[in-house]
């Protein structure tokens, strides 16, 4: 028997560059769209992932997901559901703001956030919230996708969620979720569960910012 015919591959792919992205502008769940760029990039990552053979294929509602999401559904012929689950991190009043603009008004805000998963931009969310949120998407499919054993979902969204569900997923202490860092645009995360069952699934991270170099907007 296949040692592997009852681990569920789980990979967490960011979107392809926005015009946001290029400019350091924090974005949140404000919908913005692919650059040209971006869409390569969508497509780039569908060749490199059509190997996979996914089952299913789960993305934000946010466009620049969406579209990421629809280059890898030509490739795999695999339809896409739209979770809203899966936004990005609401970053409240920082959201439309550039980097050096929240530094100029929120002095030392973006290290607080960065550094601690609790921490909350003004009328934003936590990393711990974002978390939260996203992980019942994975515990649904967990209970609703029989035929996933051995075979491979792919949910498509945005860094800061990947991190937070990734470290949800593994049940990271809230105090080493920062360990997880940034992702390059249309990098991705692969874990794979190995446990039992819903109860106990026994995730492991098996790759990290995969096929991407490291790129400026993720330092």
């Amino acid at each position: 028997m296949n040692k592997y015919a009852s681990v569920r591959t789980l990979i967490l792919l960011r979107h392809g560059q926005t015009e946001w992205n290029a400019a350091d502008r924090m974005q949140g769940q404000i919908d913005t769209d692919l650059t040209e760029l971006g869409r390569r990039q969508a497509k780039e990552a569908a060749r490199e992932l059509v190997s996979r053979n996914a089952i299913a294929i789960v993305s934000s509602d946010l466009k620049r997901a969406h579209d990421t999401a629809a280059a890898l559904s030509e490739h795999t012929e695999v339809p896409v559901v739209l979770d809203r689950r899966l936004r990005e991190t609401h970053l409240g009043d920082w959201e439309g703001l550039t980097h050096l603009e929240v530094d100029a008004d929120y002095p030392g805000a973006r290290v607080a956030w960065r550094l601690d998963a609790e921490y909350r931009p003004p009328n934003g969310e936590s990393k711990l919230e974002v978390g939260a949120r996203s992980l019942p998407v994975v515990q649904e499919l967990f209970a609703r996708r029989q035929d996933w054993p051995g075979r491979t979902i792919i949910l498509v969204a945005h860094g800061g969620l990947i991190a937070g569900l990734t470290a949800a997923l593994l049940d990271l202490p809230p105090r080493n979720w920062p360990i997880l860092g940034g992702l390059a645009n249309t990098s991705w995360v692969q874990l794979s569960s190995h446990g039992p069952g819903i109860e106990q699934p026994g995730w492991r991270l098996d790759v990290w910012n995969a096929a991407a170099k490291v790129a400026p907007d993720v330092l």
